[in-house]
């Protein structure tokens, strides 16, 4: 995973046009933060057992244009099928999350806040759903540097 996060670094810093839109803000455990034009984030990728294509992770976004601050947003490494529930596991916490094709996210302000805490607070989150085919999808994530990523973004993006 850490691997993944810089491979991400890497690719920004060897384009000169990226790395002026895109700016590491560290890595933090499993978890990294970035700034780019008009938003931050703090992103993860699941474990290996739910990557199964490699599109798979988790993010927390603060975008002070439209006045957004931490919002969730899972992209699922498989398709979903439709009418299924996404389910986010945090430790013994969970909640249902929104979700269409292969995304999730928060149904509202206050599911991103619950959601968020619970990260910051946890040690491990999982979200689930069936995939298009019926079979289950499991995306893993270990929560070790989550917060630091998370306080790491929403500072850059309070100091615009």
């Amino acid at each position: 995973m850490r691997a993944t996060i810089i491979a991400i670094v890497f690719l920004a810093c060897a384009s000169p046009a990226l790395a002026q839109v895109q700016q590491s803000l560290g890595i933090f455990g499993s978890w990294g933060a970035f700034r780019e034009t008009g938003r931050c984030y703090a992103i993860a990728t699941p474990d290996g057992g739910g990557r199964r294509n490699g599109a798979g992770f988790a993010s927390i976004g603060y975008w002070p244009d439209r006045g957004a601050r931490g919002q969730v947003f899972f992209r699922l490494s498989q398709e979903k099928r439709p009418a299924s529930a996404v389910l986010l596991r945090v430790d013994d916490q969970t909640f249902e999350i929104s979700g269409s094709t292969n995304n999730g996210w928060a149904p509202d302000p206050r599911a991103d806040a619950d959601i968020v805490a619970a990260i910051r607070a946890g040690v491990e989150m999982s979200v689930e759903t069936r995939s298009a085919r019926g079979t289950l999808v499991r995306d893993v994530y270990r929560l070790r540097g989550a917060a630091t990523a998370i306080d790491a973004a929403a500072i850059a993006c309070a100091r615009r």
